[in-house]
Protein backbone atom coordinates (compact mmCIF):
# COMPACT_ATOMS: atom_id res chain seq x y z
CA UNK A 1 0.00 0.00 0.00
CA UNK A 2 3.11 2.20 1.04
CA UNK A 3 2.94 3.43 -3.15
CA UNK A 4 -0.92 3.49 -3.65
CA UNK A 5 -1.80 6.85 -4.98
CA UNK A 6 -5.35 8.26 -4.41
CA UNK A 7 -7.39 8.84 -7.50
CA UNK A 8 -10.62 10.64 -6.62
CA UNK A 9 -11.35 9.50 -10.62
CA UNK A 10 -10.87 6.21 -10.02
CA UNK A 11 -14.69 4.32 -9.04
CA UNK A 12 -12.48 2.10 -6.76
CA UNK A 13 -10.54 4.24 -4.75
CA UNK A 14 -11.87 5.48 -1.33
CA UNK A 15 -11.42 9.07 -2.52
CA UNK A 16 -14.98 8.84 -3.81
CA UNK A 17 -16.35 8.19 -0.52
CA UNK A 18 -14.55 10.88 1.11
CA UNK A 19 -15.72 13.56 -1.28
CA UNK A 20 -19.13 12.02 -1.14
CA UNK A 21 -19.42 12.91 2.28
CA UNK A 22 -17.76 16.08 2.61
CA UNK A 23 -19.62 17.16 -0.73
CA UNK A 24 -23.18 16.53 1.05
CA UNK A 25 -24.90 19.53 1.84
CA UNK A 26 -25.41 18.65 5.35
CA UNK A 27 -21.99 17.88 6.00
CA UNK A 28 -20.85 20.85 4.39
CA UNK A 29 -23.30 23.17 6.54
CA UNK A 30 -22.23 21.91 9.60
CA UNK A 31 -18.49 21.55 9.26
CA UNK A 32 -19.20 25.50 8.53
CA UNK A 33 -21.19 26.30 11.69
CA UNK A 34 -18.86 24.00 13.68
CA UNK A 35 -16.29 25.97 12.39
CA UNK A 36 -17.20 28.95 14.87
CA UNK A 37 -17.00 26.71 17.66
CA UNK A 38 -18.59 23.76 19.80
CA UNK A 39 -22.08 23.30 19.50
CA UNK A 40 -25.03 21.15 20.94
CA UNK A 41 -27.41 19.00 18.86
CA UNK A 42 -30.23 21.55 19.32
CA UNK A 43 -27.90 24.54 18.52
CA UNK A 44 -27.33 22.90 15.06
CA UNK A 45 -30.68 22.06 14.21
CA UNK A 46 -32.01 25.46 15.10
CA UNK A 47 -28.79 27.16 12.86
CA UNK A 48 -29.33 24.96 9.67
CA UNK A 49 -32.68 25.49 8.48
CA UNK A 50 -34.39 22.56 6.99
CA UNK A 51 -31.93 19.49 8.23
CA UNK A 52 -34.50 17.13 10.27
CA UNK A 53 -33.08 16.11 13.47
CA UNK A 54 -32.46 12.18 11.85
CA UNK A 55 -30.86 13.86 9.00
CA UNK A 56 -28.87 16.21 11.56
CA UNK A 57 -27.94 12.82 13.68
CA UNK A 58 -27.13 10.70 10.74
CA UNK A 59 -25.03 13.54 9.18
CA UNK A 60 -23.16 14.06 12.74
CA UNK A 61 -22.29 10.07 13.05
CA UNK A 62 -20.81 10.16 9.96
CA UNK A 63 -18.72 13.10 10.03
CA UNK A 64 -18.26 11.76 13.53
CA UNK A 65 -17.07 8.02 12.07
CA UNK A 66 -14.64 9.53 9.52
CA UNK A 67 -12.96 11.68 12.35
CA UNK A 68 -13.93 15.38 11.10
CA UNK A 69 -16.34 15.99 13.91
CA UNK A 70 -16.08 14.81 17.63
CA UNK A 71 -18.95 14.21 20.38
CA UNK A 72 -17.87 14.41 24.06
CA UNK A 73 -20.55 13.85 26.45
CA UNK A 74 -20.78 15.06 30.05
CA UNK A 75 -21.86 13.21 32.77
CA UNK A 76 -24.60 15.07 34.05
CA UNK A 77 -28.47 14.53 34.27
CA UNK A 78 -30.31 15.36 32.06
CA UNK A 79 -26.90 14.27 29.66
CA UNK A 80 -25.24 17.49 28.05
CA UNK A 81 -23.45 16.65 24.12
CA UNK A 82 -20.96 18.81 22.19
CA UNK A 83 -19.78 18.43 18.80
CA UNK A 84 -16.69 20.18 17.94
CA UNK A 85 -14.65 20.05 14.55
CA UNK A 86 -11.32 17.38 14.90
CA UNK A 87 -8.01 18.82 13.87
CA UNK A 88 -8.39 17.45 10.66
CA UNK A 89 -12.33 18.98 10.06
CA UNK A 90 -10.94 22.17 10.53
CA UNK A 91 -8.55 21.58 7.48
CA UNK A 92 -12.32 21.81 5.90
CA UNK A 93 -13.21 25.01 6.83
CA UNK A 94 -10.60 26.18 4.13
CA UNK A 95 -12.48 24.93 1.25
CA UNK A 96 -16.08 24.63 2.47
CA UNK A 97 -16.23 28.43 4.07
CA UNK A 98 -15.39 29.86 0.16
CA UNK A 99 -17.52 27.41 -1.37
CA UNK A 100 -20.65 28.57 0.98
CA UNK A 101 -19.67 32.49 0.27
CA UNK A 102 -19.08 31.86 -3.54
CA UNK A 103 -23.36 30.62 -3.01
CA UNK A 104 -24.17 33.38 -1.58
CA UNK A 105 -22.30 36.63 -3.52
CA UNK A 106 -23.40 34.53 -6.52
CA UNK A 107 -27.35 33.47 -5.48
CA UNK A 108 -28.57 37.21 -7.55
CA UNK A 109 -26.92 35.61 -10.55
CA UNK A 110 -27.97 32.04 -10.22
CA UNK A 111 -31.63 32.86 -9.62
CA UNK A 112 -31.56 35.16 -13.10
CA UNK A 113 -30.34 32.11 -14.76
CA UNK A 114 -32.41 29.84 -13.18
CA UNK A 115 -35.36 32.11 -13.96
CA UNK A 116 -34.79 31.71 -18.06
CA UNK A 117 -36.93 29.32 -19.54
CA UNK A 118 -34.64 26.67 -21.06
CA UNK A 119 -36.33 23.17 -22.26
CA UNK A 120 -36.08 19.82 -20.28
CA UNK A 121 -33.83 21.99 -17.66
CA UNK A 122 -34.62 22.80 -14.35
CA UNK A 123 -34.14 22.96 -10.90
Amino acid sequence: MANYKPDVFNKDCPSQKVLDRVADRWAALLICKLGEGKKRHGELQRAIGGISQKMLTQTLRNLEYDGLVSRTVFPIVPPKVEYALTPLGKTLLEVLTPICHWTERHLPELKKIWARPIKGVGV
